[in-house]
């Protein structure tokens, strides 16, 4: 096929294949997969990660895109079937699928994708539609239960980016599914962190757990129990400005005998009309900075998920664990991708959700490929104007610059360039 001319509407995908070249996203899979350069394995999660990146659950023979050289980009000369992908996907462990994300991470941090020490997690519940006996679980205390796969993320408050995510049965924990969680983030993140959680992971077992890393502290609210309340009731605070003060005094879960750090906090002017709440944390950071500034950046984590859901966060078929991980970390290296692609957009519109991106730019942008000598050559037409064409022109020159191999394993160590007319 590459000695022909292709010409169709998915040319605009060719973009993020220097961005997989940046971070080395090819070696991962073939860490995963334990397979070489003219494999087919790596191909098929290549394929799985560029369907994430277009915002659909499947590309398939008969949709367009398939006919019109999707298959190219994977290095494939056809599209692989769901009975091939979901082999390639039960034969990797979850431990196998986790590690391969912590290698994703890393390569993320080097690429400066998290920025300061703040770090947002929460669960993330996708509703099923599987057809197991499973537990139920609500998205809120409102919502009737339903069956679900729990997600759970860690994400840089700063730069709205994902560190790690894992993956548990209904039934399990938060606290317990955080564990693993936490142990990966200490793998990817050398210098000192605070975790900012929500009332779910106020457990001893996650604070207990934080305490043991050098590097890692944690925040969270306190549940507003009768018991916490006739404490923070008791406590001397001291006013920031009208209506908001602050206290501090020590805290121990019933049972245990470590004490952590409680910080109080009462709003409201007149005394009949305090409010008291409180957060518990292992972080000596100044308490106004932690609950006044730092916190708030929590909800980066919420944003995220709103911004990237429609790359596949946002519902689950089987719940076998092993197929989902892994579908999963495909997803999560295509928003990584994708998030290095909107960097290099112009500024109005880098902030584009992952679907808007993908129809814009990804799925229906016309062009052809062909090659000659030793380069594929990606002709656009017609280039929006929010694609900075400069950033593309001699793209192999580019990435050798960068310290990056131009060529492209996945594709026979062909080099890439692109022309915009």
């Amino acid at each position: 096929m590459l000695a022909q001319k292709v010409s169709g509407t998915s040319a605009g995908l060719w973009l993020l294949v220097p961005e997989l070249l940046r971070l080395g996203i090819w070696d991962i899979l073939k860490t995963w997969t334990g397979a070489n350069d003219k494999a087919l394995e790596p191909r098929i999660a290549l394929q799985m990660i560029n369907e994430s990146a277009l915002c659909v659950n499947r590309v398939r023979k008969q949709n367009s895109l398939g006919h019109q050289g999707f298959q190219l980009v994977n290095g494939m000369g056809r599209l692989v079937t769901d009975q091939q992908a979901h082999v390639l996907m039960d034969h990797h462990t979850m431990e196998q699928t986790r590690q391969m994300l912590v290698n994703l991470g890393l390569q993320r941090q080097l690429s400066g994708h998290y920025q300061g020490g703040l770090i947002a997690i929460d669960p993330h519940r996708m509703l099923s539609s599987s057809k197991r006996v499973m537990a139920k679980k609500r998205k809120d205390s409102e919502a009737p239960s339903k069956k679900m796969l729990q997600t759970f993320f860690a994400v840089s408050a700063q730069t709205g980016q994902p560190i790690m995510s894992t993956m548990a049965s209904t039934g399990v924990p938060t606290s317990q599914a955080t564990l693993s969680l936490l142990h990966s983030i200490s793998s990817i993140v050398k210098s000192e962190a605070l975790l900012m959680a929500d009332k779910e992971h106020f457990t001893y077992t996650l604070f207990k757990e934080t305490q043991r890393q050098e590097n890692l502290n944690l925040l969270t609210p306190v549940l507003n129990t009768s018991r916490v309340q006739r404490h923070i009731r008791t406590l001397t605070y001291e006013p920031l400005w009208a209506g908001f003060a602050l206290a501090e005094t020590s805290f121990k879960f019933i049972g245990y005998p470590e004490a952590f750090r409680l910080i109080a906090q009462r709003t409201g002017e007149r005394k009949e009309d305090f409010t008291y709440n409180a957060f518990i944390t292992t972080s000596g950071i100044n308490a106004k900075a932690l609950v006044c500034d730092h916190y708030d950046k929590r909800w980066s984590v919420e944003e995220f998920f709103r911004f990237e859901n429609e790359m596949g966060l946002y519902r689950a078929s089987t719940l076998n664990l092993n197929i989902r991980y892994a579908r999963l970390a495909f997803s999560m290296m295509a928003q990584a991708a994708t998030y290095q692609l909107r960097n290099k957009l112009t500024t109005k519109y880098r902030n584009w959700n992952a679907g808007h991106l993908a129809n814009e730019i990804l799925a229906w942008t016309d062009g052809d490929v062909r090659v000659k000598d030793d380069t594929i050559i990606v002709t656009i037409y017609n280039p929006h104007k929010h694609i900075d064409t400069s950033k593309y022109i001699n793209i192999s020159e580019v990435l050798a610059k960068e310290g990056v191999n131009p060529k492209i394993p996945w594709l026979y160590d062909f080099k890439l360039d692109f022309r915009f007319k």
